[in-house]
């Protein structure tokens, strides 16, 4: 038996004839004012732990401690949201050293490249925002970066879009496809040894036909002591190389 009064206390009769008041639980309330700078932080924090299918207004509401409807106030949508948060990633990533040599667009490249690999989620959506949105703040982002680092080359300017366009290419690809190696190994075994397995690979190219596959068996040896970000440098020097060769 119980009783409920109009102020919303449930209570519950004690063995003396008594009773005992069980308030109801109250929601937990934010500290922070809400701005869409804060929900975009959080959603990129929501993204990283649980992907792109983990991330609903509904487990967004529940970490900002609001209702979906205070969230739509400065979001339209998951789209937006996802957006926002691409772009968020990016310009924290994208510092660059000094304009026209190597190192500043190495530090455009690396910048990318490591945000890519601490964000599972990112290299989808960066492929998402390039082809659907070449307008878009985060293609033009990386595009800028990019080609003023070009342009300081020296190279001619009629070569600055193809060369823009190479570098980010690779810089995109090489980038995705080292997450996505990363993100299969310790998927396969989070204490997977490196070098155990890149052994395993050597050994296994090894024994290709040789007739079939000489140079595959050539470098098989070299492939376990490269290094991943040197081996990525190298490949963005190569594009320098060409790109300044005529200037």
């Amino acid at each position: 038996m119980s009783f409920q009064r109009e102020c919303g206390t449930t209570f519950q009769p004690c063995q003396n004839g008594g009773v005992t008041p069980h308030p109801r639980k109250k929601p937990e309330r934010r500290t922070e004012p809400l701005s869409r700078e804060r929900i975009v932080d959080t959603a990129v924090g929501l993204l990283d732990t649980a992907g792109e299918s983990g991330l609903t207004f509904r487990a967004l509401s529940e970490r900002l401690a609001t209702g979906p409807g205070a969230i739509y106030w400065h979001v339209a949508g998951k789209s937006e949201l996802l957006a926002a948060a691409t772009d968020r990633v990016v310009s924290r990533a994208l510092t660059e050293g000094p304009d026209g040599s190597p190192d500043g667009i190495h530090d455009v490249a690396l910048g990318l490249f490591d945000a890519i690999e601490e964000h599972p989620w990112l290299i989808g959506q960066l492929t998402t925002q390039l082809s659907h949105h070449p307008t878009g703040p985060v293609t033009t982002r990386i595009f800028e970066a990019t080609g003023r680092q070009v342009s300081a080359l020296g190279a001619p300017a009629s070569s600055w879009f193809t060369a823009t366009s190479a570098l980010m290419h690779y810089i995109l690809g090489a980038a995705g496809q080292n997450a996505a190696n990363a993100a299969r190994a310790r998927a396969l075994d989070p204490e997977a040894d490196r070098t155990a397995y890149l052994d395993t690979v050597a050994g296994a190219w090894k024994q290709l036909s040789p007739d079939d596959h000489p140079f595959t068996r050539a470098v098989a040896d070299q492939g376990l002591e490269h290094d991943d970000r040197t081996q990525f440098l190298a490949g963005i020097d190569l594009i320098i190389a060409g790109v300044t060769a005529g200037a």
